[in-house]
């Protein structure tokens, strides 16, 4: 729940601007940046390297994921491997050792693989908070305009430096087409 309320006195979500050049969303989000917010959101109809430095996005989790899910797989697919051919079913096939670590090498490379796919995807959808089929941004009637020609900078109320005015200051300075607030 905000601590914030809109001026119909509903639960406020953040300010919104809208811009109509990538140039000026990019200058906007520099002045958000340099201004002291850090939970920014924006916008675009296409992707914008620029866009993506200026808000100085972190860096993601799934790299971590998948390599722990590749880890597992091979530590699983190797054990698997190991546990039925020397435990469970030992079968002296030809002299070899029933630990043929050498022949376990392929199935553990494929559970590796199996086990880090499945990791990625489940990884993505947990961090990307999926399926979520609403956000508070859709609140905002113009906001339509973002898969066309309309770029918007977000600047929501969970960061710890907001407060509503000092953020509406911020946004007009940047001269943007339009300011709205996005109700929770």
């Amino acid at each position: 729940m905000s601590r914030f309320k809109t001026a119909e006195g509903k639960n406020l979500y953040g300010l919104m601007a809208e811009f109509d050049s990538p140039d000026k969303l990019v200058a906007a989000c520099y002045s958000a940046r340099d201004a002291g917010f850090r939970r920014l959101g924006a916008y675009t109809p296409y992707p914008i390297e620029a866009v993506w430095e200026a808000i100085d996005h972190h860096r993601s989790k799934l790299p971590l994921i998948v390599l722990a899910g590749g880890l597992i797989g091979a530590i699983g697919g190797f054990m698997l491997q190991y546990w039925t051919s020397v435990e469970v079913y030992p079968m002296n096939i030809g002299g070899r050792p029933f630990n043929s670590w050498v022949a376990f090498i392929v199935p553990a490379f494929e559970t590796t693989i199996l086990c880090a796919s499945f990791a990625a995807v489940l990884g993505m959808f947990a961090l990307n908070k999926l399926p979520h089929p609403y956000h508070p941004a859709f609140n905002v009637e113009r906001f339509a305009e973002a898969s066309r020609d309309r770029y918007f900078l977000l600047i929501t109320t969970k960061d710890p430096d907001f407060d509503p005015v000092r953020a509406r200051e911020v946004l007009e300075r940047t001269h943007p087409v339009e300011i709205n607030e996005v109700e929770e």
